[in-house]
């Protein structure tokens, strides 16, 4: 089968098989994948503009609920083009959140050729999974960011006075709900590989104690705050994920010996 007969039948909505497709159709079709996931996030982007003042309401109000009653809840631009600049942050990430979705239907779609056709029917599953566990530790960020924000008052003294530059306050709990997010990935991760036979639910429990070491450590390095509340609000879900993928994982090989396949 030539480049031009695998190319025509990519625009034509039937996929080749991956083992029939040159590294041409491979390119096109990863071309396809992005422009996809660029209109969707661009769409996505309209959308996130439309709604900057709800959306950035939603991100100021850890900070509004740390502060004593009575104390001003007010971020400060220092030049004439800040607030704009905060705008298009804020849309950008905005943005992100609600076409990613679409981003991770892409991803799975480009990778699929390479699974079997009784694997590729956990397609919808895994891209629903993916964006409700994302959609998870950003809350568990946003939800904890309080607490995180009172540590941050008081850590440097009675002696010392906030006044947050937007763009810096919503970088970090920005970065920490996008960090929170996508470690929350990890159990889908886990079963992707599970599924794809890689791991298997008696080695993840073989090396159940490395694995609470080292997400404790990770989740002690990557959190942009260092507070322990943000590790804390990081380790026990992943830990709790853990062992739901070992737990998943021997439900997958019951029924795979039950049917004989997936």
């Amino acid at each position: 089968m030539g480049v031009s007969t695998v190319l025509n039948r990519g625009r034509n909505g039937v996929r080749p098989a991956a083992q029939t497709m040159s590294l041409s159709a491979h390119l096109f079709e990863l071309r396809r994948r992005l422009m996809v996931c660029v209109g969707a996030f661009g769409a996505a982007m309209v959308i996130a503009y439309m709604l900057y003042g709800q959306v950035l309401s939603f991100l100021e109000r850890p900070y509004c609920s740390s502060i004593a009653r009575g104390g001003a809840c007010a971020l400060y631009v220092t030049g004439p083009l800040d607030a704009f600049a905060v705008r298009m942050n804020v849309t950008a990430y905005g943005a992100l959140i609600l076409s990613s979705p679409v981003i991770f239907y892409e991803l799975w779609r480009f990778v699929t050729p390479g699974l079997r056709a009784n694997e590729r029917r956990y397609a919808l599953p895994f891209v629903f999974a993916l964006s409700l566990l994302f959609a998870s530790g950003s809350f568990v960020a946003w939800m904890t960011f309080p607490h995180v924000m009172v540590f941050l008052h008081g850590v440097g003294g009675p002696g010392i006075r906030d006044i947050f530059a937007p763009d810096r306050y919503i970088g970090l709990i920005c970065s920490l709900m996008g960090i929170f997010g996508l470690t929350f990935e990890f159990p889908a991760l886990l079963v992707a590989l599970e599924i794809a036979g890689v791991l298997t639910p008696v080695a993840l429990a073989r090396f159940r104690r490395s694995a609470i070491v080292a997400i404790v450590v990770l989740s002690a390095v990557i959190t942009p705050s260092s507070d322990p509340f943000s590790m804390l609000a990081m380790a026990v879900p992943m830990l709790v994920f853990y062992e739901a993928s070992i737990v998943i994982g021997k439900i997958l090989e019951r029924r795979r010996g039950a049917l004989g396949k997936f």
